[in-house]
């Protein structure tokens, strides 16, 4: 679903609370209210020992209907504590008056038939807006986390990445405003390991602090161990593994149900091929300091990586390039921003930036990320952005395209000549051990003016063409969709 032009938000939050309260009081009414000689004042004792005087109506006066709803709902579904930030007078006097919990759920109900139209935009405030009346609305943390950082994009389906550190800070909050359970430390742990796919320590932190609930469920636990690997962690991972194994077979001996064996002789096999892994890629053997001579990293491969872009037209990018590796399953990384993008990094951002759950990105900057999958050692891509002007508003003067490859987010079969560092891996013009500290990454990148990216100026009749020194053509000549066929799939050992 593409992203809707930028509209500000924040005087609809007033209206909407306002709207349901109303529905609220239309469909269960007022009623006739109690005069003053009909209550009776009543001292309580509190849990602390203190004692307080309120008013209560006396015995054998009936309750109205809205006061009476408004007491049982402060009873069973207050949750004291409310996050108000980035709240506006009118929104605060709702939020403190005591029905937040109430509205809250009248709002989250009209929020699904937002998501049934596909009218994400406008569930954004109702998202907001629910998490700050009821912060213990776990189910509405976690969809509005996915939401945020799934939900935008663009119409090729490309996610709108400047929308992800406002989905880290929902995540973070849900985490502190609901600390004794492992959802919300997961959920935000999921979003370092699926989406950002990269910064994968941080995803092992939130993990960590899940695996501290003792509600966390067996099949969401035994995922850190995939955390440590892409970590680097191996050995932890395997520590790891042999913990769950060992719960594991504990639980299906006490209980023979078929998910508790299921996940013992699932751990198992990964335990099995973990062991066989750390072997053939030599990590034994380097962790010993002997030389890796015979093990499948060894010697490095080398990747070969080019590559070419071509502005075609105003907006739409074509990259072209050359990658060694003939097993289908890479995915090199690309990325166009801003040159001076806030909180930028080589080919990604400090995510983590922010705690604030903001409803807009910058709406002034560009970033776009795209994955070149690569097929019979090459890689041609299209990638049209004259279609969503909003995600990608070029008001910047100057750009930055970046390539980059990490081992570390490699599928298996490829992952078994480079390994998990990098050490069977290499390129003799793009190998960069310095964007990620410890690792062995493919990395360049190269400039790019607005002129060109839009063809104006002296590059409106001119294709702009950026290539890197060592590109060459297929053949001699451009490569083009047509030259993409069908290929077996050999394993990088034969090389």
């Amino acid at each position: 679903m593409s992203m809707t032009s930028g509209i500000n938000r924040t005087p609809l939050l007033g209206a909407i609370v306002g709207c349901a309260l109303g529905v609220f009081v239309l469909q269960n009414g007022i009623g006739t209210q109690p005069t003053g000689k009909q209550y009776e004042s009543v001292t309580e004792t509190l849990k602390n020992g203190n004692t307080r005087t309120v008013k209560k109506l006396k015995a054998g006066v009936a309750t109205p209907a809205f006061q009476g709803i408004s007491s049982s709902w402060q009873r069973d579904f207050n949750q004291g504590t409310v996050e108000t930030q980035g709240l506006s007078p009118d929104q605060l006097l709702f939020a403190l008056a005591g029905f937040r919990e109430m509205i809250a759920g009248i709002l989250w109900v009209r929020a699904d038939s937002f998501f049934d139209s596909g009218n994400y935009d406008a569930i954004l405030p109702i998202i907001r807006l629910v998490t700050v009346l009821d912060p213990k609305q776990i189910d509405v943390y976690a969809t509005g986390m996915w939401h945020i950082g799934y939900n935008f994009t663009d119409e090729e389906q490309r996610s709108d990445r400047r929308y992800i550190p406002s989905a880290l800070a929902l995540g973070k909050e849900g985490a502190r405003n609901n600390s004794l359970t492992y959802e919300m430390f997961f959920e935000t742990g999921w979003m370092w390991y699926h989406k950002i796919d990269d910064d994968y320590s941080n995803a092992v932190k939130w993990f960590e602090l899940a695996q501290e609930r003792p509600d966390m469920i067996p099949a969401r636990r035994n995922l850190i161990t995939n955390a440590y690997e892409r970590d680097g962690k191996v050995d932890k991972s395997l520590d790891t593994l042999f913990k769950l194994y060992e719960t594991a077979g504990k639980k299906a001996k006490e209980d023979a149900a078929f998910g508790n064996k299921q996940n013992r002789d699932t751990l198992e096999n990964k335990l099995d091929t973990t062991l066989v892994r750390m072997v053939q890629r030599g990590w034994f053997a380097g962790k010993d300091g002997r030389p890796l001579t015979g093990y499948d990293v060894n010697p490095p491969f080398d990747t070969g990586f080019s590559a070419k872009v071509t502005v075609t037209e105003a907006r739409v990018l074509r990259f072209e390039g050359t990658w060694n590796v003939l097993p289908v399953g890479t995915r090199i990384r690309a990325v166009l921003r801003d040159a001076d993008f806030p909180n930028a990094k080589p080919a990604g951002m400090e995510w983590d930036f922010s705690n604030d759950v903001n409803l807009d990105p910058p709406r002034d900057k560009t970033f776009m990320q795209e994955q070149l999958f690569v097929r019979n050692q090459r890689f041609n891509k299209k990638v049209d952005m004259s279609k969503d002007p909003t995600m990608y508003p070029f008001t910047s003067k100057d750009y930055v395209i970046e390539f980059y490859y990490n081992p570390r987010s490699a599928p298996p079969h490829i992952q078994d000549k480079f390994s998990w560092n990098g050490e069977g891996f290499t390129d003799k013009n793009f190998l960069n051990t310095q964007v990620r500290e410890g690792q062995r990454v493919m990395y360049t990148s190269v400039k790019i003016s607005k002129d060109q990216l839009l063809r104006r100026g002296d590059w409106r009749e001119k294709v702009p063409v950026i290539k890197t020194a060592n590109y060459l053509d297929k053949d001699g000549k451009a490569y083009n969709q047509a030259d993409q066929v069908t290929i077996d799939l050999p394993s990088l050992r034969a090389n």
